[in-house]
């Protein structure tokens, strides 16, 4: 199955999510082999985000964006974790602070964006301001209508710079939300992921779901594609993930990079070394 292909966001289409099952499997019936496949895929990730962290001429930039329990630390824990961390960060973004207030809705982004090597996770992203922004009328419309084509020439600006982006939508259904919330409030190892939103917020679901296609339509780029992944099943999302990212970045195509001493001269030095012991 090509992963890519199939739940790629087409630039200049027009997404429409609920035509889009989010507990598809791909035609994957059993779980088991896609837990083979995952891991797979997982030793896999390793070896080539080894290789860009190595080459420290590229970097990559994936994007979790999520209703709420939509599975963005999940995919995180159980996708992206073999990646050594000294090449590998974690970004998430919170309400801004006074600081970041006082700059453009980007500033604090653009900050936190990728250097050569590194792969960069965002969990929630710059798209929090045509999401939440535009739900809850935090700034007018005739400011976050314009944030699409900002956000569009920003991302280009990065990939012009030799970032590659890779942005996944994680899509539950209404009914599978509150499923995991009450997971939450069943498991008290869990009670700390409980805000007091979680309930009041699923009044805004309409709204919500209206603000992501609107942002997956617009936003969905050659340089930047978004992915809708079905995410009901975890088993599923973390399979298609996995192999999205594999094939993104087999496509940069990192080089392990050529040594700088001579190589030969060093081995002689260690066997000499080792005859006087």
């Amino acid at each position: 199955m090509n992963f890519r292909k199939a739940y790629q966001v087409e630039p200049g289409t027009q997404v429409r999510l609920d035509k889009i099952d989010p507990a598809d499997t791909g035609g994957f019936e059993s779980k088991k082999a896609a837990l083979k496949k995952l891991e797979q895929a997982k030793r896999k990730l390793t070896e080539l985000q080894y290789q860009l962290y190595s080459e420290n001429k590229q970097s990559l930039l994936i994007v979790l964006q999520a209703m709420d329990a939509g599975g963005k630390d999940g995919t995180i824990n159980h996708v992206m974790a073999p990646m050594n961390p000294q090449g590998c960060r974690v970004q998430s973004f919170k309400v801004p602070s006074s600081e970041e207030r006082a700059h453009d809705f980007l500033w604090r982004i653009h900050k936190a964006a990728p250097k050569n090597g590194e792969v960069v996770i965002f969990n929630r992203s710059h798209y929090e301001d045509v999401l939440i922004a535009r739900v809850h009328d935090l700034v007018p419309k005739q400011i976050w209508s314009k944030r699409y084509e900002y956000i569009n020439d920003f991302e280009k600006l990065l990939a012009t710079n030799n970032t590659r982006i890779v942005k996944f939508f994680l899509h539950i259904s209404k009914d599978e939300q509150f499923a995991r919330f009450g997971d939450r409030l069943a498991e008290p190892e869990k009670h700390w992921k409980i805000s007091d939103s979680d309930y009041s917020e699923r009044q805004h679901w309409d709204d919500y779901q209206k603000a992501f296609e609107d942002a997956l339509s617009k936003c969905s780029t050659k340089q930047a594609p978004w992915y809708v992944i079905p995410a009901n099943h975890k088993w599923f999302r973390n399979l298609a993930i996995s192999q999205i990212l594999v094939e993104t970045m087999k496509s940069m195509n990192p080089k392990i990079p050529e040594p700088t001493v001579d190589i030969e001269e060093i081995r002689k030095l260690a066997l000499a070394e080792k005859q006087q012991k």
